[in-house]
């Protein structure tokens, strides 16, 4: 109201000053009876009868000026001021900030990059996100193992609990499980970050799968669960290997630790559609719909009730999602639904065959 009002003032001020400057002087050309005698003029204007004239043109004045000024004050900013004052926003982390357009016919380019600084600020608003959720589920997982080896050594030092073999080795399997968590953290950050040292060169994939199925083959065996490979002739894929290991080991690892007794999981490779596909299916828990994609979360557990005992970190499927991507591939998790076994898919780029 107060802008309002001072717009108002400033034109109730110009149009009195025109009013006086232009309309008296007609005024007095055209009515005064005696122009040698200006005199008459003002005291003409000054009788009572043309005080409540005056009145009424000066109220006039100022209802059309108040409402000027309500319009003027209610017209929308420069484009150009109102996107500084949201990154202004922005650099304040206020992130929800968005860019709207208040004019029917603004320029292109400034609807262009009003829309640009939206789709940055919906980026930088997943990220801030993404890393205070990050921020929550480490502080989270490195609670548990902290909180059992402080438990434990207070134990030994009030002498609850006797420092023996038992306990030590108890003691050294959540040291081991904090240098995997942050391993894996480390690894995870450098490899979203396409910062993570790759040694790319053509690589036998059929040998990959078939090495990867026999390190898995004992613990399978011990679990009754069938492990095999299968392959068909595929190109040399310009992979890290090591890198490669490491995707399989991660995906079979997951599948072992879901698949019940009497189960099978089954490794393919070959290639469709002109890609090398590798597939790890396995006949265990299965995935509603609404996990398929969150199951490459940081520390997602499908099934709440798993205790972290099982000896994973929660972020293997993570490290293989984003070392895949900077391996120029991708990876997908297919199931049925619960019960029905995942399938897990890795699609790269292929060349021609070379049997």
């Amino acid at each position: 109201m107060k802008e309002t009002l001072n717009v108002a003032w400033r034109i109730v001020v110009a149009m009195i000053t025109i009013l006086f400057l232009i309309a008296g002087p007609v005024y007095y050309i055209l009515f005064a009876e005696n122009l040698l005698a200006p005199g008459a003029v003002v005291s003409h204007i000054l009788r009572w009868e043309f005080v409540p004239r005056l009145a009424v043109v000066l109220g006039l004045i100022m209802l059309n000026a108040i409402f000027i000024g309500h319009k003027a004050k209610n017209q929308p900013q420069n484009p150009f001021l109102e996107l500084a004052e949201n990154i202004r926003r922005i650099a304040m982390r206020d992130f929800n900030v968005r860019a709207t357009s208040l004019r029917a016919r603004e320029p292109r380019e400034m609807a262009a990059l009003n829309a640009a600084f939206n789709d940055m600020a919906s980026a930088l608003q997943r990220s801030e996100e993404l890393r205070q959720s990050m921020m929550a589920d480490v502080s989270h997982e490195l609670r548990t193992p902290l909180t059992v080896l402080e438990g434990n050594l207070r134990a030994v030092l009030d002498g609850v609990l006797p420092l023996d073999e038992a306990e030590i080795a108890n003691l050294y399997g959540q040291t081991r499980h904090l240098i995997r968590l942050v391993n894996d953290l480390h690894e995870l950050a450098l490899a979203e970050a396409q910062r993570l040292p790759l040694s790319i060169q053509p690589t036998d994939m059929a040998e990959i799968i078939h090495e990867a199925a026999q390190d898995f083959a004992l613990m399978a065996d011990e679990r009754r669960i069938a492990l095999h490979a299968e392959t068909q002739a595929m190109p040399p894929l310009p992979v890290d290997a090591v890198r490669m290991r490491q995707v399989l080991h991660n995906i079979i690892s997951n599948a072992i630790q879901h698949t019940p007794a009497h189960g099978a999981i089954t490794l393919s490779g070959g290639v469709e559609d002109g890609q090398v596909v590798i597939r790890v299916r396995d006949t265990g828990d299965g995935l509603e719909p609404e996990q398929l994609h969150a199951v490459f979360n940081r520390f997602y557990r499908a099934d709440k009730s798993r205790s972290r005992d099982t000896g994973g970190t929660g972020l293997g499927l993570a490290i293989v999602h984003a070392l895949v991507a900077s391996m120029g591939g991708a990876v997908e998790a297919t199931s049925a639904g619960r019960g029905q076994g995942t399938t897990f898919t890795l699609r790269f780029a292929a060349g021609e065959v070379q049997p």
